[in-house]
């Protein structure tokens, strides 16, 4: 399994927010910020316009092309699309392809997250048995125009999460943004995904080292 123990900020580059003529702009900027995992979400595209996205920034992942150590590129909700370029991840949600049969098809060397909006959900996930998951996120914590018909699962679920002291690393998501960061914080969660506030912030990259500052 990927050991992200350590990571703290999760990105992703998504088609929702970001142009196609700022794609690799933006993902550059995402690198250089220090984002422990990369993730590509473009839910409106068909899956060969999703192929000539990833194939845009797939050069960026080369070690010392923008960093000397890329982290991890993880491909939202499209496993034949992980399947056609060696070491892509794969992140899942509770409508998708089941974690288990993900992992049979990635083998043990790729990365897996899932989506768990609720405190059975995020139980599921931790019942895995080993090797399934490689981590989980929790949310959306707040509301968030990313997706808005989610009903934000608030710092209640947060909490419950954090008492249950997961041994996988789990991050927080959904409206965070540096105003609420410290609540966050205080309800438990020391890993998080934010989406609109970095992916429309002037400079990216900037942002990013002041959340990982924070965490």
């Amino acid at each position: 399994m990927n050991d992200l123990r350590s990571a703290r900020f999760y990105a992703i580059l998504d088609t929702g927010y970001v142009p196609r003529e700022r794609w690799t702009a933006v993902c550059r900027a995402l690198l250089l910020g220090g984002a422990a995992v990369i993730q590509l979400r473009a839910k409106r595209e068909t899956a060969a316009e999703r192929r000539g996205l990833l194939e845009e920034i797939l050069p960026l992942f080369v070690p010392a092309a923008v960093v000397a150590a890329p982290p991890p590129l993880v491909i939202n909700d499209d496993l034949a699309l992980a399947l056609a370029y060696p070491g892509l991840g794969l992140h899942v949600g509770q409508d998708d392809l089941a974690p288990q049969l993900a992992r049979a098809r990635l083998g043990p060397d790729r990365l897996l997250g899932l989506s768990t909006h609720s405190p059975a959900q995020a139980a599921a996930a931790q019942a895995l048995p080993a090797g399934t998951l490689d981590y989980f996120a929790v949310g959306p914590v707040f509301a968030t125009p990313t997706k808005p018909d989610y009903t934000p699962v608030g710092l209640e679920l947060v909490r419950h999460v954090a008492a249950s002291r997961p041994t996988l690393p789990w991050f927080c998501i959904g409206g965070i943004k540096r105003t609420n960061l410290t609540e966050v914080r205080a309800a438990g969660a020391d890993r998080v995904v934010v989406v609109s506030e970095i992916l429309t912030a002037a400079d990216p990259a900037a942002l990013i080292r002041e959340y990982r500052a924070h965490l």
